[in-house]
């Protein structure tokens, strides 16, 4: 089992930044992939990011290629997802999510492993 806890969301003027922090404990992550997620109301989850743990490997959606940055840290076993040039569009609630393996998937269905989620909001 691996268990996932975000924090870093809030209310942010459009333009500007926030750094989400998902930490994760259970388990050692080396042959994980993880993956940032995000539901806005009436939406479905929709892929952000994702990270292959092992090699840092990353891929993004279009809509936030260049503006959003995901990393880890793996002596704090904690992910990562800078999120710059924010726009009214990236209000969702934003989930990590995690699974053990190297593919590195878009679909929320692959995933195992879930956090409670973290709510930013970017006012115009």
């Amino acid at each position: 089992q691996v268990q996932l806890v975000e924090s870093g969301g809030g209310l942010v003027q459009a333009g500007g930044s926030l750094r989400l922090s998902c930490v994760a404990s259970g388990r050692t992550l080396s042959s994980y992939g993880m993956a940032w997620f995000r539901q806005a109301p009436g939406k479905e989850r929709e892929f952000v990011a994702t990270l292959n743990w092992s090699d840092s490997r990353t891929y993004y959606a279009e809509s936030v290629k260049s503006r959003f940055t995901i990393s880890r840290d793996i002596a704090e076993n904690t992910l990562y997802l800078q999120m710059n040039i924010l726009k009214p569009e990236d209000t969702a609630v934003y989930y990590c999510a995690a699974r053990p393996t190297i593919v590195m998937y878009t679909t929320p269905i692959k995933y195992d492993y879930w956090g409670q989620g973290t709510q930013v909001t970017v006012s115009s």
